[in-house]
């Protein structure tokens, strides 16, 4: 390893979400429910060369694998992701995300009057479109930029 390169640890066991567009690193922490309270160990690289994006994020989490309804949220902020799964130090799996059709369940509306805002356990539904969501009850449309209406209660 030349002097040049990245040199960031290996991690034994968890995922590395790879390829994240520049900047938005603390968005998928933000996805993930990473706020530096819970101990998770997490390594974070922000903005760093890529051949592929130019410059791009990094984040490796120790110990969790991603669930199915994290990588749907975490491929709308960053469609060009790859999420490598680590056990033993080696790289098992490795898949590039893929937007869904709909996201269920990980979100809240931003709309205050959206019946999954209310007092019945309503999950709440978001039809994915090529410059944002779309809220199935109430037709809120939220843009590209959602991470604040993550539903950390609701999320796997």
């Amino acid at each position: 390893m030349s002097d040049h390169e990245l040199r960031v640890s290996k991690i034994r066991n968890g995922t590395v979400i790879d390829h994240v567009a520049a900047g938005q690193a603390l968005n998928v922490l933000t996805i993930l429910g990473i706020d530096g309270s819970g101990g998770e160990s997490v390594s974070v690289g922000m903005n760093v060369p890529s051949g592929r994006l130019g410059r791009k994020d990094i984040v490796k989490v120790e110990d969790r694998e991603l669930s199915p309804s994290e990588v749907d949220v975490l491929s709308l902020i960053a469609p060009e992701a790859t999420i490598n799964i680590v056990r033993d130090y080696e790289v098992v799996e490795k898949n590039r995300v893929e937007r869904p059709e709909r996201v269920v369940g990980v979100l809240s509306c931003p709309n205050h009057n959206c019946i999954t805002n209310g007092d019945e356990p309503v999950a709440s539904k978001f039809t994915v479109l090529p410059d944002g969501l779309r809220c199935e009850y109430c037709g809120t449309f939220i843009r590209e930029s959602f991470a604040g209406h993550i539903d950390g209660s609701r999320s796997a």
